[in-house]
């Protein structure tokens, strides 16, 4: 894997509070696990980034070595890697995402 995609990965990671790694966009997800999870984040109130890994397959490949995780899509945190679509999933039942949310300070729409 290139320096150059860790490189912009890592960059894109820390420069969003909130980033998704997805498969087609917010408007227009591409599978069911990217669906869920821009569901998931809408519901929560906050705002977020996205990166479409269809849109660049060195970012498609390179995600999954960033974050040793096989799957799409991706969730971070404060630079801090969640986990996919069934981990937000559980985390939101069972009111955890929003106690990462709150504690690390994002800020949430009123």
């Amino acid at each position: 894997m290139s320096d150059d995609v860790q490189a912009r990965i890592a960059d894109a990671v820390n420069s969003a509070d909130v980033l998704l790694f997805m498969k087609g966009t917010p408007l227009f997800p591409q599978c069911g696990f990217s669906s869920r999870a821009v569901a998931i984040l809408d519901h929560l109130g906050v705002e977020y980034a996205t990166i479409d890994v269809l849109q660049d397959q060195g970012i498609r490949q390179g995600i999954k070595e960033f974050s040793d995780w096989p799957t799409i899509p991706q969730l971070y945190v404060k630079g801090e890697f969640v986990g996919g679509s069934d981990i937000m999933m559980e985390m939101y039942e069972a009111g955890e995402l929003t106690e990462l949310l709150d504690q690390k300070g994002v800020a949430r729409a009123a």
